[in-house]
């Protein structure tokens, strides 16, 4: 078993802990979060908007704890780091763990500089380390099912597809009480409909041109956005809507429809575990799974990915750092 620590402990840190667990293929040996307290503390807090499964505080009891990813490194033999920190920490903390000869799999979105991005790339492929940044919605079974149907033409060609993404403000731990972090995100562009933006162009590729429109928020000047991707003629017509414009207790919602040439599907994670398919008389529901299931296998494809060094080709770092190309030229107004 490859051994792993988990470097902030926050929402994404704690999914990321109970994920490994559950995988049965990494071993956990430690967490890096800047106050150890905060590790006990969290574990009992409601953190996130999102449900993704609990992680009891007797699993993570006897881990060492550092308060920095220096002296776990000094410390902690391990072959790979999950980095679930802030954006802003993003590339020093992923430089420091590729110069010191560890694997990263590297919390979305992947560094808002995208010279910093090439230069990590650069620096895995150099040192032949894994580097992957993790999207989950490349790994969620109704999106995974979604692409399946697109890819198999197994309702006709695709011609419409919009993706949504709403939920309120963020709210706990950091990103309430700390401005810069608050203010170095990205907003809801980089930090939540970067997982639209990221699973169309893995999809369906890359836009010629995005007609974006964007509104300010609490995070950003882009807290909202409303696009249409122009794919090209005889290409299906594409939008992406949502942000967290919201009151913080404004429930989390993504959501996806697509019409088909036979058939027309909606996914909501209010029912979330199951796609309506419609026809011209009929509706059916097929079942796909629980949404959370994604950061298990988002996981699973990380551990293959150091068992065998190979390079992440399913989530590469290359096109993770073109979906924040992709967010720039959302608030870039491109000519017709």
């Amino acid at each position: 078993m490859k051994k792993v620590a988990v470097v902030g402990f926050g929402f994404m840190g704690i999914t990321h802990a109970l994920n490994i667990f559950k995988s049965k293929r990494l071993e956990l040996k430690a967490i890096v979060e800047k106050d150890p307290q905060r590790v006990a503390l969290n574990l009992q807090s409601n953190l996130g908007n999102i449900a993704t499964g609990d992680l009891s505080a007797d699993a993570v009891r006897n881990l060492p704890v550092y308060s920095t990813l220096e002296e776990c490194l000094d410390r902690e033999n391990v072959d790979a780091l999950h980095i679930c920190v802030h954006t802003r920490l993003h590339y020093e903390m992923a430089r420091l763990a590729l110069e010191r000869g560890k694997h990263v799999l590297l919390e979305k979105p992947f560094t808002l500089d995208v010279a910093e991005g090439r230069e990590l790339i650069r620096l895995a492929r150099e040192k032949r380390l894994v580097l992957m940044v993790a999207h989950v919605v490349r790994f969620v079974p109704a999106y995974q099912q979604l692409k399946e149907w697109v890819d198999s033409g197994t309702f006709g060609e695709l011609q419409f597809l919009h993706l949504s993404r709403f939920t309120g403000a963020p709210s706990w731990g950091q990103w309430k009480n700390d401005p810069l972090v608050r203010a170095s995100s990205g907003g809801a562009l980089f930090d939540l409909q970067i997982h639209d933006i990221d699973f169309m162009q893995s999809m369906l590729g890359e836009p010629e041109r995005i007609d974006g429109y964007v509104l300010p928020g609490d995070l950003s000047a882009h807290d909202f956005l409303s696009a249409r991707w122009y794919l090209g003629p005889r290409r299906p017509n594409c939008m992406i809507e949502g942000g967290y414009i919201f009151h913080s207790h404004f429930p989390f919602e993504s959501r996806f429809i697509a019409r088909f040439a036979d058939a027309s599907v909606i996914y909501s994670t209010w029912d979330p575990q199951r796609i309506s398919v419609a026809v011209e008389r009929q509706l059916d529901k097929v079942d796909v799974g629980d949404p959370s299931d994604g950061y298990l296998k988002e996981i699973l494809y990380f551990a293959d990915c150091l068992e065998k060094n190979s390079w992440p080709e399913i989530c590469s770092p290359e096109s993770s750092l073109r979906a924040i190309e992709l967010c720039y030229r959302h608030i870039h107004k491109e000519g017709a």
